[in-house]
């Protein structure tokens, strides 16, 4: 087994696309997003997913049930399984992020290319891991 070993912040900064699955396992997934000025990734609920996001570059909110929570560079947020939540770029850059989602979320390997194409793919994690 090799796992994932990476400079998770180069990583993160270097992603353009708004959505890619790095790495996946039975319990949890990494993701790097890149949410570009005035997107979001759009309001949703996880009922058995916890998820944690950690913000490298940019500006931007994370709502939790209706609560916004400004985030930057060096910011982090948990939301919790089962609560309504949104994360939205509200600076003049791309909002750059790594997510991971326990248990995961989408398809191993999974990019989306821009916020648009990601709402439209409507994919969920089939049980495959990256090893």
């Amino acid at each position: 087994m090799k796992g994932y070993n990476d400079n998770i912040e180069r990583a993160t900064l270097d992603n353009g696309d708004f959505r890619r699955v790095v790495y996946t396992s039975k319990e949890m997934q990494l993701v790097l997003m890149a949410i570009q000025p005035g997107d979001e990734i759009g309001e949703e609920v996880h009922d058995d997913v916890t998820q944690f996001f950690r913000f490298e570059a940019g500006e931007g909110e994370v709502w939790i049930d209706g609560v916004c929570n400004r985030v930057k560079a060096d910011d982090a947020a948990i939301v919790p399984a089962g609560a309504r939540h949104n994360v939205k770029a509200t600076g003049g850059e791309p909002l750059r992020l790594y997510t991971i989602y326990s248990p995961p979320e989408h398809i191993d390997g999974t990019v989306h290319k821009t916020c648009a194409e990601a709402h439209a793919a409507h994919e969920h994690w089939d049980g495959k891991t990256t090893e």
